[in-house]
């Protein structure tokens, strides 16, 4: 993002404007083009009446150079387009001149009146070679062009300094499509939506100081492409006709955001919820709600503020569902804090939902707070390096050429280049170094270079001052793939500085100065391990020294590195606004001897190869903490167990809010069958989400809306104790599931890992059943006593047949076949079930609404398949649910379906009902089996649905989902077993069928409810 320079006083004008006062234009960021040679400037008429749409596609197309990335400079004029402009993946553009320039859709433009059709669409590429588009953008105009849409691997796209103005008579015009994964923005923008339906339609990872006037809406939005936060920065809305904002799962952070004359605020869509939280936002004169709350009572529904003004707004939060409403207080009042979801009241204990409302009057509204992302110095200060002697080519050593002019000259631009440096840099108090792109515009370390080889000290990139007062925007760091002394940023600078739009190289999207991957595959992941040096070299991004600030927009995935975030041995404040680390081997942040931070949309994700055994967040010796929408992701392809995303050493006062820990996703693909969306759900996130390891205690709960952990030290009282003892009967495993029983009681149990088939009973106590490299994945007996096993081997997986006490070398391969109706064979059905919109709009283009995940989970289990697996003796039916691949079609592939996925099996016969978790819902439901392997009927029975389900003989339901709680047949809270580990799956057997057999990854229980 590039700091706003001159426009700041206008901002502030704005904010505090009524709703009669014109709304000005905002002012050039670049009033004139940076030096920039790699740049391509759009050449085109820009008279706001000839069609510039191909001028500009062209010059969008031509931008990408041999990395895939690029630089698009469109000049001060007013373009009219006619069509969908295509912005490719990692191409930025930067409106420059005396004037913002604009982009028109002009009046009643042909494509624009129905549906939703976008101006401008931000293109993803083919993420796993597909080949295909499986899910072409439907919102281009024309329609029958194929667009891929940014996706889960869309980074660095950008636009800022550019104007969007909707003419009238284009109702279902929006602006921009957005839906990015990491280090995108969009800054510097005026929406002047008028009649149309939103100014974006589809939002990602960072949009900041920019204003929408007019619309329909300003923003609507479900998801992002990798289901990652949405933070809005420094922005504002003024006079939508429905509401500000439109949303739902998008992860909603607001930062120092103004919502006037309007509706509605923030609408979260109906049967959806959100991360949604909000500091420093204003309304006024929002005439029904601040913010619509949907889906009561779901875990998914985590609603936070924190100084959130009002004026003109009688109601501050409206519950859709309920009709309950929380009024403010007189015609002024501050909102000091607002939670409303799931509360976990302390550590070791389980939540239940809960509303907080701290509501104060006001005399009357104070003025706007300053900005949250500081300006750049303007454009005249600006000195290009390339005129200091430094050359950029990759090759030449810069170290000294860069030391002097950091020394001579307090703000320095860098053009795009790779800028070899052999030693550490040191900034003055004073210095600001700005790029532009920082995949392609950056600092290199050589490899094995002398200065950071060996035992000793850090010696970074990039060190600042302590106290400092300096900036570093648009700039990639990269250390090299063997220097064990390196780090990328040492940073000793106070309250006030700023790291911005800033990239870690050294994993997911990192162009290299020699051109050549980062090194050596010698294990499977998702991202290069050069040689396997993982975990050697010091910190990215170190904070010591007393030192502070803001860092917003950054991405740390370096592998090489010991963390990509670590803040040690300071009480200056830091403001932490969208930043994703991840790909560490060890840490991803660590907070050491540190207070007064917060961490706003902070992201990790953890790699098959690289971050089996990574922590999320490890906190040691702090204070005075806040973490609000935190993400902990663990990737669907995910083998290894993890214990604790979160892990606090002698630390206290910290507030969590909205946490989401996770490990699931979508993904398109094609294959023989056709094209689609598959989503898919991995049985490995970190099994808690917090664990104290001073105290001893873990937080279970996934999502939550609400924990305050107090002072270092301080007791924590004992939860309610469960209803029910558990007994451990067998441990030493590596992780297990996929659980049946069969006629006598006897558990058979996958370990999968190891591709062990296991039984248990109370004569024999644990037996290995077979061990075959078969990769079984789920079990079901029939009712001749053989198992039948599902196993992911083969393109579309495969199903065996064996007998557990016959021949060890003998099994029977079992073809699907087309399904029949009314067979008297029991049906076997996935117990846990991830099912959500991933990949494709849900928007019905003619009514404007949502499909629910209810709704798409009833459609996705009401839906027959067409053919069937069936045990010999024909007493059990499996339906061929689709598998989809992703990576190489060989033994190597990751495959999954909803039987695939699931951690168990759960049977009956056709018209009868059972019940199974969608854990996407975090809902239980109850269903009726029908033909084609359907489940019909659903009956929502309980609001938790996680891993597993059992129903004992008095028709009372257990449901897995952190610990296992009890439900009477009328879905009451009976109460609750707690269990040492996190129960995975959950089933009744035993000689008498009333034990309650209790798999988590590493041990085996029982329980006698």
């Amino acid at each position: 993002m590039i700091g706003r320079g001159m426009i700041v006083a206008l901002l502030a004008a704005t904010a505090l404007a009524g709703a009669g006062e014109a709304w000005a234009a905002g002012g050039s960021v670049f009033p004139v083009a940076p030096d920039e040679p790699h740049a391509v400037t759009v050449k085109a008429t820009g008279d706001g009446r000839t069609d510039d749409t191909d001028a500009i596609q062209q010059a969008l197309d031509r931008a990408r150079d041999r990395t895939g990335h690029g630089i698009v400079f469109l000049p001060s004029a007013r373009y009219r387009i006619t069509r969908t402009l295509v912005v490719p993946q990692g191409v930025r553009v930067f409106g420059v001149g005396a004037t913002r320039p604009v982009i028109l859709l002009g009046a009643n433009t042909p494509g624009f009146r129905q549906g939703v059709s976008t101006m401008i669409v931000f293109s993803g590429g083919d993420q796993y070679d597909v080949g295909q588009v499986p899910v072409p953008v439907p919102t281009v105009v024309p329609r029958d062009k194929v667009v891929r849409d940014a996706n889960s691997a869309t980074f660095y796209s950008s636009m800022s300094n550019v104007d969007i103005e909707i003419g009238p008579g284009n109702p279902a015009a929006a602006g921009v499509r957005f839906r990015m994964a990491q280090h995108a923005f969009l800054s510097h923008m005026d929406f002047r939506i008028g009649s149309g339906f939103a100014g974006v339609y589809q939002a990602g990872n960072v949009i900041e100081n920019v204003r929408f006037q007019g619309g329909r809406y300003g923003i609507v939005t479900e998801k992002t492409s990798p289901a990652w936060q949405f933070t809005l920065l420094d922005s504002s809305f003024e006079g939508q006709r429905d509401a500000a904002i439109r949303e739902h799962e998008v992860g909603l952070t607001l930062v120092n955001v103004a919502i006037r004359d309007t509706p509605v605020g923030i609408e979260v869509d109906r049967g959806y919820g959100d991360s949604l939280w909000g500091k420093d936002v204003r309304f006024e004169n929002v005439r029904r709600a601040g913010v619509v709350i949907s889906n009561e009572k779901n875990v998914f529904t985590q609603i936070g503020f924190e100084n959130a003004l009002a004026t003109g707004t009688p109601v501050f939060a409206r519950f859709r569902d309920s009709g309950r409403t929380v009024e403010g207080k007189g015609r002024a009042y501050k909102v000091a804090a607002f939670s409303y979801g799931l509360a976990v009241p302390q550590l070791g204990h389980t939540g239940d939902y809960a509303t907080e409302a701290d509501i104060q009057a006001l005399p009357a509204m104070p003025a706007p707070r300053p900005p949250a992302i500081r300006d750049l110095p303007a454009m005249g200060d600006w000195v290009n390096v390339r005129t200091l002697g430094v050359v950029g080519d990759g090759q030449a050593d810069d170290t000294a050429a860069i030391q002097r002019a950091i020394d001579s000259h307090r703000v320095l631009y860098f053009p795009v280049g790779f800028y070899k440096v052999t030693d550490s840099l040191k900034l003055k108090p004073d210095t600001v170094l700005i790029g532009l792109h920082p995949a392609i515009t950056q600092l290199t370390l050589p490899d094995n270079n002398p200065r950071h080889a060996g035992l000793g000290t850090v010696l970074p990139i990039l060190e600042s001052p302590r106290g400092g007062d300096n900036i570093l925007s648009g700039l990639g760091l990269f250390t090299g793939r063997v220097n064990p002394r390196a780090a990328a940023l040492l940073w000793r600078s106070g309250e006030h500085s700023l790291v911005e739009d800033v990239k870690i190289m050294g994993g997911g999207g990192t162009p290299t100065a020699d051109g050549k991957p980062l090194g050596s595959l010698a294990v499977r992941s998702g991202d290069p391990v050069a040689d396997g040096r993982m975990d050697a070299q010091y910190p990215s991004i170190w904070v010591t020294d007393g030192g502070g600030g803001t860092f917003a927009n950054v991405w740390s995935p370096n592998t090489f590195a010991q963390a990509g975030f670590t803040v040690t041995d300071t009480s200056t404040p830091g403001h932490v606004y969208e930043m994703s680390v991840e790909h560490h081997a060890r840490n991803e942040f660590v907070l050491d001897n540190v207070q007064n931070w917060e961490f706003l949309a902070p992201q990790t994700e953890q790699e098959v190869a690289d971050g089996p055994n990574a922590v999320s967040l490890e906190i040691r010796n702090s204070r005075n903490l806040l973490f609000a929408n935190y993400h902990g992701y663990r990737v669907t392809r995910s083998y290894h167990p993890a214990r604790s995303a979160v892990k606090l050493f002698n630390s206290g006062d910290i507030r969590f809010r909205n946490v989401h820990v996770n490990a699931e996703s979508g993904y398109a693909a094609c294959d023989d069958e056709g094209c689609g969306t598959f989503l898919r759900a991995s049985k490995y996130p970190f099994e808690n989400s917090i664990e104290d390891l001073t105290r001893k205690l873990v937080v279970r709960e996934h999502e939550f809306a609400k924990l305050d952990i107090g002072p270092a030290g301080s007791a924590v009282a004992p939860a309610p104790a469960g209803i029910a003892p558990v007994e451990k009967l067998a441990d030493g495993f590596w992780s297990i599931s996929g659980a049946a029983v069969d006629a006598k009681g006897a558990l058979y149990f996958i370990d999968r890992r190891f591709q062990r088939i296991h039984r248990w009973s109370e004569a024999k106590g644990l037996e290995v059943v077979r061990d075959d490299a078969l990769d079984p994945v789920n079990l079901a007996v029939d009712g001749s006593g053989h198992l039948l096993v599902l196993s992911s081997l083969g393109a579309k997986g495969t199903v065996y047949s064996f007998d557990p006490d016959g021949p060890k070398d003998q099994l029977t391969l079992i073809p699907p076949t087309p399904a029949r109706a009314g067979s008297g064979a029991t049906t076997l059905l996935p117990v846990n079930w991830w099912n959500n919109g991933e990949f494709r709009d849900q928007l019905d283009q003619k009514s404007y609404q949502f499909t629910t995940l209810a709704e798409m989970f009833a459609r996705d289990v009401g839906t027959p398949k067409a053919r069937e697996y069936v045990s010999p003796d024909g007493s059990l039916s499996l339906p061929a649910f689709r598998v989809w691949q992703q990576g190489p079609v060989d033994h190597v592939g990751w495959r999954w379906s909803d039987g695939l996925n699931a951690n168990g099996l759960v049977g009956a016969r056709q018209g009868e009902r059972l019940f199974v978790a969608n854990a996407s819902e975090n809902v239980t439901y109850s269903g009726t089996v029908g033909p084609g392997g359907t489940l019909t009927g659903l009956k929502p029975f309980a609001n938790r649905g996680g891993e597993s389900v059992a129903v004992d003989g008095q028709g009372r339901v257990y449901v897995a989902n952190g610990q296992v709680f009890v439900y009477g047949p009328d879905g009451s809270e009976v109460g609750r077993i707690d269990v040492p580990d996190r129960p995975l799956q959950i089933l009744f057997g035993g000689p008498d069928r009333r034990t309650l057999f209790i798999l988590t990854h590493h041990a085996l229980y029982s329980a006698r409810p």
